[in-house]
């Protein structure tokens, strides 16, 4: 019997487009797009770890080297149309867009992007302050003289020559890069998933430390960091992170440092001054700080605001007062001038420092991400030691083979003169053989010996070259050329003279190259511009539905405050101007608002979500004003609570921080000022913590039984809860507390206990304590001064 499946009739039907199998389609969708990534990793965004070049920057180079523009000796090439680089650039390496092309090159010219530039430019190639570069038809280049520290050796057998995209001719997969310019540069790209942001460095700098690696590559960081301290940008400022900050982000290969601008302070006539910036941090220019100061002292309302903000004011009134007018001078001669005016000659030469650097970017932050393309191809972020490293090992193979490349050129010469001089001891029997025998070349390696290219060499000689001289040249000549061979031979089969070597080459090129540090390293405090509040006493008014004002003054009284309809009074708080107002809001977040930010005590008021970002669903439940130092009992709904300062409470931004933490279902307790120090308004601290839960139940215990909690959280037990019940409040005291709730028919009721009921009922801390009987169900607890 035939099987079915083999009779072509029942085969199964080829699969269809719409048949095919669903994971086929995202199988190939994966692939392409890995494809894509490592295309735009490898082949476009980041830089290589061995010359420190993208795909662009690498074809740009050797392009311009293949035209002659590249230096000789100390003979300066000259420069081309910019135009004709990218033609040439694009027509045999890079099919891309000619704007790219052109913008790499623009970017390899320019002294404040660069720290070492590779190409000199001619004609307009942008500024710092943004302004683009004349159009390619317009500017022309050629290669910087430090350029040849990439391109010098490339015909040498140092790299390995790859095909261009059309396989009409090639290109090198690596320059042979003589110092390590990934760290001297610097790079920055985006690719997918991943991106670089490497700085600039001195060039002594890298090169003594590449130095001390080869001598010894288990070098301590310590004394590698020594060595190269930190960036070295190119428009210079200064590095404000600690030694700490910098070290981190070498090990790791990622961190943000702190930079700022630097300036002098010119004094002029009649004891007048004025503040000159004159260097920038790393991608800040001169424009970009005119626009922030003008956006400082004419702010602009915001979208959906009828009128500036308050913190706009209040910093347009800061800025205002200690800055009188900026003006930029830059020029040719003096490529960052950037004069500051002070309002008055008295002004406090600090307070305008302190404003500008808080308020603009003369004080910025520059990031580092140290990814790049290995040694080995593949893209990984590294840390200074490795980056290092890898050159070191890249150097070792470049050295090697130039070495290798020269030995076989140096034995190959050699072969040559002893077949012509071996011809030159004979030369009437060599004659003689080319004028009879009809194999001239066969009959000659036959006779003398001599290899092929030692006979055809003969057989191509001048006669001239026969001369009695020329033995004497030859034999000079060989002498050299095997000194040459003998040191070649020496680098190739000993480590410690290839090592040796490498050293002196670099000393003498940082020799040659190497220029001052332009970038202070100096650790400082970051700048924070405090707005000056006069200090003088408020009484914060808040109201039921969360509008909050300053009156100045103590002793007001509550009847005194008016409000809006259906509103009512919260509570007052007598305090200081320089005080903080704390909110805390139903799900554990503390918020916290300057006193001085408050609105003035005249009117309504202004509601206090305008000052701070609550959460979505997130309620306002309590509130306290008071000095940093006063301490606060801050409780739950849940039995558990613990002690904490308000300036533990005070958040960064307006969207508060977590502090309490409740469970489900819990709820936050009204704060209890334990004491403060405040030396006009002296709290006693409280002896005793005093608490109720809803279903009457009363504890009381000593306070040194909490402990502060700095960082915020849920805290001890305070009193243990029977099923169902909560804890109504926790107050400490001193003498007595007063406990307020609601009676029967929704009637408002409170009693104040002193002394001697609490002491009945002390305890220790998480106990259920004693049924209370108050006659009302409790709802706060308040200590009584």
């Amino acid at each position: 019997m035939t099987d079915h499946l083999s009779d072509p009739a029942h085969a199964a039907p080829a699969p269809t487009p719409a048949s095919a199998d669903p994971d086929s389609l995202g199988a190939y969708a994966q692939r392409a797009y890995l494809e894509y990534a490592l295309s735009v990793v490898k082949g476009r965004a980041l830089p290589d770890v061995c010359d420190g070049m993208k795909p662009v920057q690498r074809r740009i180079l050797y392009a311009m080297e293949r035209m002659g523009l590249g230096y000789s000796g100390n003979t300066a090439p000259k420069p081309v149309k910019s135009a004709r680089v990218v033609g040439d650039v694009l027509g045999r390496f890079h099919p891309h867009g000619d704007q790219s092309a052109y913008d790499a090159l623009v970017r390899m010219a320019q002294d404040f992007a660069q720290r070492y530039p590779l190409i000199d430019g001619q004609g307009n190639f942008g500024s710092r302050d943004g302004d683009g570069a004349a159009a390619m038809r317009y500017t022309e280049a050629r290669l910087a003289k430090i350029t040849s520290l990439l391109t010098g050796e490339i015909d040498e057998g140092t790299v390995d020559f790859i095909p261009n995209y059309d396989g009409s001719t090639t290109e090198p997969r690596q320059l042979p890069a003589r110092l390590p310019f990934t760290l001297l540069n610097g790079a920055s790209g985006i690719a997918v998933g991943l991106a670089t942001e490497i700085p600039s460095h001195n060039l002594r700098e890298v090169a003594d430390a590449c130095v001390a690696l080869i001598k010894n590559p288990q070098l301590p960081a310590e004394e590698l960091l020594a060595l190269i301290p930190g960036p070295d940008y190119p428009g210079g400022g200064q590095i404000i992170s600690s030694a700490s900050d910098i070290a981190d982000a070498y090990r790791t290969g990622r961190g943000s440092l702190k930079v700022r601008a630097r300036w002098k302070i010119e004094e002029l006539a009649r004891g007048q001054w004025q503040l000159v910036v004159t260097e920038l941090p790393p991608g800040v220019s001169t424009q970009k700080v005119l626009e922030e100061i003008e956006e400082l002292t004419n702010p602009k309302i915001k979208a959906g605001k009828k009128a500036l903000s308050q913190d706009q004011t209040q910093l347009k009134a800061s800025v205002l007062a200690v800055l009188d007018g900026v003006r930029d001078e830059s020029s040719k001669d003096a490529p960052v001038r950037l004069v500051c005016e002070p309002k008055t000659g008295k002004t406090p030469q600090q307070e305008l420092i302190t404003a500008l650097l808080a308020h603009t970017s003369l004080e910025t932050s520059a990031p580092i991400n140290l990814t790049m393309v290995g040694i080995d191809g593949k893209p990984v972020q590294k840390s200074l030691r490795q980056i290092l490293l890898e050159w070191v090992e890249f150097r070792q193979t470049t050295v090697t083979r130039r070495s290798q490349h020269r030995l076989d050129k140096v034995l190959a010469r050699i072969h040559i003169l002893e077949g012509r001089q071996t011809v030159l001891l004979n030369i009437d029997e060599v004659i003689a053989i080319i004028r009879e025998a009809e194999e001239p070349k066969a009959a000659l390696m036959a006779r003398f010996a001599l290899s092929e290219r030692q006979a055809e060499d003969i057989l191509e000689i001048r006669l001239r070259q026969l001369a009695r001289l020329e033995a004497i040249k030859i034999e000079q000549e060989l002498k050299e050329l095997r000194e040459s061979q003998g040191k070649l031979e020496e680098i190739l089969g000993s480590p410690a003279a290839l090592r040796r070597l490498m050293v002196k080459e670099i000393e003498a090129d940082a020799k040659q190259f190497a220029d001052a540090r332009r970038t202070l390293i100096q650790a400082e405090k970051k700048a924070v511009a405090e707005v000056k509040v006069v200090d003088e006493p408020v009484t914060v008014v808040v109201s039921e539905k969360g509008w909050v004002r300053a009156r100045s003054g103590h002793g007001h009284e509550a009847g005194s405050f008016a409000f809006k309809a259906g509103d009512g009074l919260y509570g007052t708080f007598e305090c200081r101007s320089v005080d903080t107002l704390v909110v805390f809001g139903s799900n554990g977040r503390v918020y916290s608002v300057p006193v001085a930010q408050l609105p003035g005590g005249r009117g309504d008021g202004q509601p206090v979500t305008t000052l701070i970002e609550l959460e979505a669903g997130t309620q306002i439940a309590h509130y306290f004003a008071g000095p940093a130092q006063a301490q606060l009992l801050l409780a739950s709904s849940g039995g558990y609570g613990f002690l904490a300062c308000v300036d533990n409470l005070v958040a960064r931004n307006k969207s508060g921080k977590a502090f309490i933490t409740l469970a489900e279902g819990e709820t936050v307790c009204v704060p209890s000022h334990a004491a403060h120090t405040s030396a006009s308004a002296p709290l006693p601290a409280a002896t005793h913590v005093a608490c109720a839960t809803v279903g009457g139940r009363l504890l009381t215990f000593d306070i040194s039984e909490l402990k502060p909690m700095e960082k915020g959280g849920r805290g001890l037990m305070l009193m243990a809860l029977e099923d169902k019940d909560q804890l109504a409040g926790a107050a400490a005291y001193t003498r007595s507390v007063r406990i307020a709730g609601v009676g029967r028919g929704g009637k408002a009721r409170e009693e104040t206990l002193e002394i001697r009921s609490l002491n009945n009922a002390q305890a220790v801390r998480a106990r259920k304590g004693r049924d209370a009987n108050f006659g009302f169900k409790p709802a706060t607890v308040a200590r009584v001064v």
